[in-house]
């Protein structure tokens, strides 16, 4: 499965620093507590936090993304939810040291703390053993037989290395195979309907408990989101009116990804 073509998050964040006097530390957090709710509530909120400095507990960073800097300025501030928010953290903006909103960079990755989808699996072996019985059962099934006739001796095998590229493993894929613009090419003109992807995705699915993978929640919510993901993409891809998109690294899903690219 693959992806649609890059473009730049739209989201921004938001960071407000404060220096709250110890006394009031109680009535501040009670206060950004209710404010939350609003928060909470719109639209154009995506997240929020309040952290408190462990060196100086007087200092306080408020993080908030935004979908964008104008969806912040002109619909939550214009929203009838402002109102109640400002109500509660308007004792506190004269403690305010800075208010701006940060354009993320290209400089960021995972660190080595959290293990990444494709350790959590098994390795390589494991998802050669996903594919190697996904595909016996796809062989196998009548409604996606059809669209696999003929499948070359090495299909089971190339999949593996995408799956497991996307889940953080080696870059085999894409050293080897051409990457993702070699996916995409599997999907053209094949004409994969609703049904059909339905079907990948629940073979997929009783395919990773016969190959072993985890069973944990947060693992098979991580890899599902992934597969219905990956699985319509390859629906829209496979359409009689695709276009091959611009040429893109093979997309990377982590702990509670959302899309790596948004089309």
């Amino acid at each position: 499965m693959t992806a649609p073509e890059t473009t730049t998050p739209r989201t921004t964040v938001e960071y407000i620093r404060y220096r709250i006097a110890e006394e009031r530390s109680a009535e501040f957090l009670a206060a950004y507590t209710r404010a939350a709710r609003e928060l909470a509530g719109s639209p154009h909120c995506v997240d929020y936090e309040l952290a408190r400095c462990e060196e100086d507990f007087g200092h306080y960073i408020l993080r908030i993304t935004w979908t964008s800097t104008e969806d912040h300025l002109e619909g939550f501030r214009t929203s009838d939810l402002f109102p109640a928010f400002l109500a509660e953290i308007r004792p506190y903006v004269g403690h305010i040291d800075e208010m701006r909103h940060y354009k993320a960079t290209s400089v960021r990755g995972p660190g080595s703390a959290v293990p990444t989808l494709y350790a959590w699996a098994g390795g390589a072996e494991a998802f050669a053993r996903l594919t190697e019985a996904f595909y016996a059962k796809v062989l196998q099934d009548d409604l996606l037989a059809p669209v696999f006739a003929g499948l070359a001796p090495e299909h089971a095998e190339h999949v593996a290395r995408w799956l497991a590229e996307v889940f953080g493993g080696p870059e085999n894929y894409s050293a080897t195979l051409g990457g993702h613009s070699h996916m995409v090419a599997k999907h053209f003109g094949r004409d994969i309907t609703e049904p059909q992807r339905r079907r990948w995705v629940n073979l997929i699915q009783d395919a990773a408990d016969e190959a072993g993978l985890p069973t944990d929640a947060e693992f098979r919510s991580a890899f599902l989101a992934y597969v219905e993901w990956g699985t319509r993409l390859a629906v829209h891809f496979s359409g009689p009116d695709a276009k091959p998109p611009a040429e893109q690294p093979v997309p990377t899903w982590g702990w509670g990804a959302a899309p790596p690219y948004q089309g």
